[in-house]
């Protein structure tokens, strides 16, 4: 529970990884160049997102396989990679090889559901299996029983000159402890503490209290936190990363001050009241000095139930905003934490 006279002990950052559909290479070259210099400053570890049919990234395993050949140290993550579009055994293989490639640097983030907008890809996506696909978490499972080695098959061995193995290769043995569940739901918590998973906590939760007229986002977060380590044989050991936008302005210049605050003005009314038939609740983005952003977080109920965080970007910024918002992070936000920037 960091408090003022405590630490944090992992730093970290998110970022979606944009591009220009007419230059796309840019993009990611752009994004791996942010990857680069987090390794630089110091932070524990760098994330992605997942976007497909999107000008975001569609592939960060690929992507991170490129970065974990540009960096040395720095953890690398997906936030997250939605399990409805993936087949587990192929992407087991592919997690775990950039795991090998990367040193068993690799945090894989899940989630589980019906792609989004199924109805409109789902005849390209599985115009075949569409009805019976099993978007639930037995998806999870099955990803996490081929990580962790398990038979895949009973068909092992030698046939003729070739070799056969029972598992999923290549085996990466430490992979299974790293693997993350995206969670915003009280359920989706306490299912991730039961399968001995980590738990990635957004700036999204959903106020599931339909009786509750003014739901807390800070306090929502906090019961999903407590549920998950409940249920989870660590306890209070188990791993929590919580990702809220943070945006501090020391070094910036006045106009990315004003282009800051009116992208956080502009998000600002989906955070007071629960949006659509989820309900689901919006962190408010910290915009401002980085003092104030620590006596923000500090007060922030959910952030004092976690050792380590990884700060989202905003979406739609220029290189330049990201190299000054990770510079201010990571040398005036992440020291009045308590964070000790990594060798």
């Amino acid at each position: 529970m960091p408090l003022p006279e405590q630490h944090l002990r992992k730093l970290g950052f998110l970022t979606i990884g944009l591009f220009d559909p007419a230059d796309p290479a840019a993009g990611h070259r752009s994004t791996l160049e942010v990857i680069a210099l987090g390794e630089r400053l110091g932070f524990d570890s760098a994330w992605v997102r997942h976007r497909h049919l999107q000008y975001g990234i569609s592939s960060p395993v690929a992507v991170l396989a490129a970065a974990s050949q540009r960096t040395s140290r720095i953890e690398l993550g997906t936030a997250v990679i939605p399990l409805g579009w993936e087949n587990p055994l192929r992407l087991a293989e592919d997690l775990a090889t950039v795991d090998l490639l990367s040193g068993g640097r690799l945090n894989p983030g899940l989630s589980v559901g019906p792609p989004m907008h199924y109805d409109r890809v789902g005849a390209a996506l599985y115009p075949d299996t569409g009805d019976a696909e099993d978007f639930t978490y037995g998806r999870v499972e099955r990803l996490l029983s081929f990580i962790a080695g398990k038979p895949a098959t009973d068909s092992g061995g030698v046939e003729g000159f070739e070799v056969f193995s029972d598992r999923v290769e290549p085996h990466s043995p430490g992979l299974r402890s790293r693997m993350w569940y995206g969670g915003g739901s009280l359920r989706s918590a306490q299912w991730a503490g039961e399968h001995a998973m980590n738990l990635l906590t957004s700036s999204v939760v959903k106020a599931e209290d339909p009786d509750d007229p003014a739901p807390d986002f800070a306090a929502i977060q906090r019961s999903h936190i407590r549920a998950f380590r409940a249920h989870h044989p660590d306890g209070e050991r188990a791993r929590v990363s919580q990702g809220l936008v943070v945006i501090p302005t020391d070094s910036a210049t006045p106009a990315q001050r004003e282009k800051y605050a009116e992208y956080a003005a502009k998000r600002t009314p989906r955070t007071a009241t629960p949006q659509g038939p989820g309900r689901m609740m919006f962190a408010v983005d910290l915009v401002g000095p980085a003092d104030e952003i620590a006596e923000r977080l500090y007060a922030h109920a959910a952030f004092r139930e976690v050792d380590e965080v990884a700060f989202a970007l905003p979406f739609t910024f220029q290189p330049e905003d990201y190299e000054q918002i990770l510079t201010d992070i990571a040398t005036r936000l992440g020291p009045a934490l308590g964070w000790r920037p990594a060798a």
